[in-house]
């Protein structure tokens, strides 16, 4: 059993004798009561807002991300109850607490409005998606005057996706900026303004205090990282949480982004035939036979014919999907580690996790790098990048009040990263449509009006 540290909060708040809740509810209900997760409903999971009222966004996708972390700790508390690494399974409502935070940092317009930002903050610290969740949850949000939800140490060591810092990371030679060359256009250089994955500095105290209880040993091992040639290092470890909802993020992105992707006619079959080959497949198939024996001649052929027929018989495979995937949960050891938190992750047998990879690669290549998708993520990066600008220019008359008052604040103290880190911080924060909107109100030859929401 784990020692009552790794509950522990860093305010030290206690809840009232008659509270029936456990640590994990805590942490739950207030990750789904933060502000930070219902502007998730707001914000781009592939698609742009306003396409369809159809497909999903980051808010849908954290509930399917949670819903199926949960699963995943069924299975294995059942399939393996005699491992070692089982009496160490979170409870439900802990791993739905790390799996609704997962995207919480993400900016507007997704991927790009991410790399637009580091771009913005080249000099001032840099910004990554997951290293603002973690900020999120451990200073801006407002359950603590200082410690934003005041999670337990487990659940952000869960949320802890990379334990190694921006500036440890960081390729100096990847300098993000603009391509070079254009009379009129200013283009944002993807490839070298896309941020290493990490946490930012700014949290390093609140990692070093999740990580504390470890052994030395185990700190500098879990702490470790890899140099990539022309490219940011890589971290290696994740703790057994965050290796749950790792794999409950890719099972709802393969699977419910294909589903998405099919329905609104974004993919054709032949491509997916070419890609999503009965060799790819294997894993589901052979699954299929053993589970529905003689329902279909073919199984290949019967789960193309249902992915690209009607609605009902695409959402039974999409289903049958993810029960593959839930079931092909298998705990793995990591030997170098004490702690058992460190020691055991969760991974998928060999076949389900090659078939959930050739999902992943075809939503990828057909989808996000897609030029209607690419075009789309253009606009918004550069829409990220004017707003953020203008409220730098002069922060102090720009700004809304409460992002004013931070940015006074941190202006007085004469910390001028602190400052563009305020603005940082409100642009990261904006839905999508909220971010259109101001690029609007700051930017449109139209008049616009006071009373134009926001």
């Amino acid at each position: 059993m784990l020692d009552e540290v790794w509950l522990a909060r860093r305010d030290g708040w206690q809840p009232l004798q008659e509270d029936a809740r456990e640590a994990g509810d805590i942490d739950y209900g207030r990750v789904i009561h933060s502000a930070s997760f219902r502007r998730l409903q707001g914000k781009t999971q592939i698609l742009n807002l306003g396409d369809s009222d159809f497909y999903r966004t980051r808010l849908t996708h954290s509930l399917e991300v949670a819903q199926i972390a949960a699963g995943v700790v069924r299975v294995l508390a059942r399939k393996c109850a005699d491992h070692p690494a089982a009496p160490l399974l979170p409870d439900r409502s802990l791993i739905q607490a790390v799996a609704c935070s997962h995207d919480l940092g993400h900016p507007p317009f997704g991927h790009g409005g991410e790399v637009a930002l580091n771009y913005c903050m080249r000099s001032h610290g840099g910004f990554e998606g997951n290293g603002q969740t973690l900020r999120l949850l451990a200073r801006l949000e407002s359950f603590s005057r200082r410690d934003g939800a005041n999670l337990t140490r487990r659940t952000l060591l869960g949320v802890l996706k990379y334990p190694v810092s921006y500036s440890e990371l960081l390729n100096p030679s990847l300098e993000p900026g603009m391509h070079a060359g254009y009379a009129r256009l200013a283009a944002l250089d993807g490839n070298c303004s896309t941020p290493p994955k990490c946490h930012l500095d700014t949290e390093r105290d609140v990692v070093a205090w999740v990580l504390q209880p470890l052994s030395d040993a185990d700190r500098v091992a879990f702490t470790r990282w890899e140099p990539l040639p022309g490219q940011h290092g890589r971290t290696l470890h994740k703790s057994l949480d965050c290796s749950i909802m790792d794999v409950a993020d890719d099972i709802a992105y393969g699977v419910h982004d294909l589903e998405d992707a099919v329905a609104l006619g974004l993919v054709s079959e032949g491509r997916f035939r070419e890609i999503l080959t009965r060799e790819r497949a294997q894993s589901f198939l052979d699954a299929l036979r053993v589970n529905y024996p003689g329902e279909a001649s073919d199984p290949y052929e019967a789960m193309v014919q249902a992915l690209f027929g009607g609605g009902r018989e695409r959402k039974r495979y999409i289903s049958r999907f993810v029960h593959h995937f839930l079931t092909a949960a298998r705990f793995e050891e990591k030997p170098e580690f004490q702690f058992g938190l460190l020691r055991y992750r969760v991974s998928l047998e060999a076949g389900a996790r090659d078939f959930l990879k050739a999902l992943k690669e075809f939503i990828m290549n057909e989808v996000i790098r897609s030029a209607t998708v690419q075009q789309l993520e253009f606009k918004g990066q550069g829409m990220v990048i004017s707003v953020f600008e203008a409220f730098q220019s002069d922060p102090l008359r720009l700004l809304p009040v409460e992002p004013r008052k931070r940015y006074a604040e941190a202006a007085d103290s004469g910390d001028a990263a602190q400052g563009n880190r305020v603005i940082c911080d409100y642009v990261a924060g904006m839905t999508d449509s909220h971010l259109l909107r101001t690029y609007e109100r700051l930017f449109a030859p139209r008049m616009g009006s006071i009373f134009d929401r926001l």
